[in-house]
């Protein structure tokens, strides 16, 4: 059964950090695509981040320099550190897996940034 768990959201201040954390199983992790999505209140969901199992990282424009996404195959777990964080951050982020044969999402954790 596969099972993707997030983790590590909550309510901070604006410039703060937050780490998300997203552990795996019942997957080949270390072959996955792992991405990070997010939804706001009212608005589609939008990608974030990813990390591919080459370790090479993207991210959309307006959390780059912000955001840094890193994974670490012995614990099948792919991190979202986010710094200066923003209220237009506010979200439910998801983190999801891309496979060959298909992708698996997370439940979400919601990040609440205040101003």
């Amino acid at each position: 059964q596969v099972r993707l768990v997030e983790s590590g959201g909550g309510l901070v201040q604006a410039g703060g950090s937050l780490r998300l954390s997203c552990a795996a199983s019942g997957i080949f992790f270390s072959i996955a695509a792992m991405e990070w999505y997010r939804q706001a209140p009212g608005k589609q969901r939008e990608w974030v981040a990813v990390i591919t199992s080459g370790l090479s990282p993207n991210y959309m424009d307006s959390v780059k320099g912000r955001f840094t996404v890193s994974r670490d195959n012995a614990k099948n777990t792919v991190y979202l550190q986010m710094n200066s964080l923003k209220p237009e951050d506010t979200a439910v982020y998801y983190c999801n897996a891309k496979l060959p044969h298909g992708m698996y999402w997370g439940q979400g954790t919601q990040v609440t940034v205040s101003s």
